[in-house]
């Protein structure tokens, strides 16, 4: 069997980059990465919109973190628990594919954003919806592993990394101890990489 023809095409500290990496990592899946951010004229010629992540697969282009994520679990673990095939599976998982792209981008991701690369924005707003996403967040994984089953999903790849990371964005996380445990056991999963962590606020 040929070896896939994967390209990455994304910025190391953009959490959204991340979570296609690390499924990338996790699938054991050969790959390049291809730091583009500013927007390279490459970029822009397979995605328009000049957004990362972008993944090109042999002819495949696939843009947008989500959509590679699904595309990666369909193409290369078909039958896994990566993504549910029953109705009720699927949909736990859309719903917190929705949060990460919804309530986690616009609340701890853009505070961290605006912290890290000074991008303006109205801070007090996305401090108040880090607090209320992390609060149900936390709640949620009460007595829970993992967000969407049992076991690891996408919903847990599309959620950790702005997750883990939003102390960069002058969101602590103490008051979720149930995140910080499950942050834990996705940090434990075979073949798991690391975002490269950014400088706290305030540090010299």
């Amino acid at each position: 069997m040929t070896p896939p023809d994967i390209t990455l095409y994304g910025l190391r500290l953009s959490g959204h980059s991340h979570r296609a990496e690390l499924f990338l990592a996790l699938l054991g899946l050969p790959y390049r990465f291809v730091e583009a951010f500013p927007p390279t004229e490459e970029l822009r010629r397979l995605n328009p919109l000049g957004q990362i992540p972008v993944l090109t697969d042999g002819d495949t282009v696939i843009a947008d973190s989500n959509a590679i994520l699904v595309y990666l679990a369909a193409r290369y673990a078909p039958g896994s628990d990566w993504m549910p095939a029953d109705a009720i599976g699927a949909a736990q998982v859309q719903r917190w594919l929705s949060i990460a792209a919804g309530d986690v981008r616009f609340g701890p991701a853009r505070a961290r954003v605006m912290a890290v690369f000074g991008t303006p924005g109205d801070r007090t707003a996305a401090l108040a919806l880090a607090e209320r996403v992390l609060t149900f967040m936390d709640g949620h994984l009460t007595g829970r592993d993992f967000l969407a089953a049992a076991h690891p999903t996408l919903a847990d790849l599309a959620c950790y990394a702005y997750v883990a990371h939003a102390p960069e964005g002058g969101v602590s996380l103490d008051p979720y101890p149930a995140i910080r445990a499950w942050i834990g056991r996705v940090e434990a999963l075979p073949g798991f990489v690391a975002m490269p962590s950014s400088p706290l606020p305030g540090a010299a």
